[in-house]
């Protein structure tokens, strides 16, 4: 069977050194194959749980272009212990992604956030970094993370409402890159 540059430059191969080679066993269809994925941006099973938001964005290369293959994982805890650990999606089409959870809540004064990790072809190790919410606005100016953050460089880490949804840009490079965390 021959395939065309874009089938061809969707999949794997072992000649590739760096990877994404998570889409096997996580997110095939985002390359193409024809097998579900194990992951899906689903947190919470919207039918049980009444309260819940939806984050969405996109994650951008350094010229601002949408990058086609990464992989977000979150981890949250939501503060009452009904929903804690981690979840993933790849990027969808159009190259955004979705989460479906339920908000988290301050705990120890801090501000609710999210962490996320962030998996992508070319990158060695993968990238760490936080979503906290535009209405949190007390939390966010007294929150200890946040605030040791400079105060131009604080808006990437903070997903803006958009009606019931948070919109949250990833930018790896550039004028907006996004704060990362060594961990």
């Amino acid at each position: 069977m021959i395939m065309n540059k874009k089938d061809i430059s969707k999949r794997q191969t072992p000649s590739q050194t760096i990877g994404p080679f998570f889409a096997y066993g996580l997110t095939p269809s985002q390359y193409g194959y024809d097998f579900p994925s194990l992951v899906n941006g689903q947190m919470v099973d919207t039918k049980e749980v009444s309260e819940h938001i939806q984050i969405k964005g996109t994650i951008y290369d350094g010229e601002g272009v949408s990058i086609e293959d990464a992989m977000i994982e979150l981890w949250q805890d939501d503060g009452e212990q009904q929903l804690f650990g981690r979840y993933g999606t790849g990027t969808e089409d159009g190259n955004s992604f979705t989460f479906t959870t339920v908000k988290p809540k301050g705990i120890n004064g801090a501000a609710p956030y999210i962490n996320v990790i962030l998996f992508m072809r070319g990158q060695l190790l993968h990238s760490y970094t936080r979503i906290y919410f535009s209405d949190e606005t007390q939390l966010n100016t007294t929150d200890e993370v946040l605030t040791s953050i400079p105060e131009d460089r604080r808006k990437t880490l903070i997903a803006q409402q958009k009606g019931s949804s948070y919109e949250f840009n990833i930018h790896m490079q550039g004028d907006n890159e996004t704060v990362f965390f060594k961990v």
